[in-house]
């Protein structure tokens, strides 16, 4: 039986997906930039092997009494749960920023719709104070967005759709205050297609190839090309 909230998802899909909360925790670091958590996920979990931001599946008890149908108050609960249970660190929940909102195609193996959150920290969420078990959570590491995205680059780190997309947002920002006040919550419902290459290929919402499948249509774009041999890009232009 499913949860008690309206679940953001495909039109029929076979596989409904699971709603989900994830929090990008965000600081100013010492080199004078932007840091965001990530943790990286025991082979065992979802998305097992990845570097990822904390969260995980809503559950009944994230439901507020008298919140009716909608998702969000219990995606926000989930997010600040979640977060304690993977790292350790108490959230407050009024800090959470609507960030984006992450659906995957239809025919996943196992799908999640999913609310991003960022929420800035403080010397409560300092290095010394994040715990997490070395078991679904193997480490954690306060980084750079650009250096997350080099780690990809690299091979050095294996990285989720929706985790490259968003440390691609948050690369422009030099602080915590300039990329909270920056937040325009998007949705990403995603599509899949190739380019003649073979190149596998993201597709959503305001790319002229969305709808079609084909990502060879000329006009704006809003998609992530993932291309083993060239590096993933993410492009996002009218």
């Amino acid at each position: 039986m499913g949860l008690p909230i309206d679940v953001i998802d495909h039109p029929n899909p076979e596989r409904p997906a699971e709603p989900a909360a994830t929090v990008v925790l965000l600081r100013d670091g010492p080199a004078e930039e932007l840091e965001v958590l990530m943790i990286h996920r025991g082979i065992d979990t979802a998305f097992g092997g990845m570097w990822a931001f904390p969260g995980g599946v809503i559950e009944t008890h994230d439901v507020p009494e008298g919140s009716g149908r909608d998702p969000l108050p219990a995606a926000r609960r989930a997010a600040v749960r979640e977060t304690r249970e993977e790292v350790g660190l108490v959230v407050d929940e009024s800090s959470l920023v609507h960030w984006s909102h992450w659906l995957p195609p239809d025919d996943s193996r196992r799908r999640f719709s999913t609310w991003f959150f960022a929420a800035g920290t403080d010397d409560s969420h300092a290095d010394e104070h994040v715990v997490v078990d070395e078991g679904e959570v193997l480490e954690h590491r306060w980084i750079a967005p650009a250096n997350a995205l080099s780690m990809q680059a690299s091979g050095a780190a294996l990285l989720a759709p929706p985790t490259f997309v968003t440390l691609e947002q948050l690369v422009r920002y030099g602080d915590v205050a300039s990329a909270l006040s920056a937040a325009e919550p998007q949705r990403f419902a995603t599509e899949i297609a190739f380019a003649p290459d073979g190149a596998r290929i993201c597709l959503w919402e305001g790319d002229a190839g969305y709808g079609l499948a084909d990502p060879m249509v000329q006009g704006p774009r809003r998609r992530l090309v993932m291309d083993e041999t060239a590096g993933w890009r993410y492009l996002n232009y009218a």
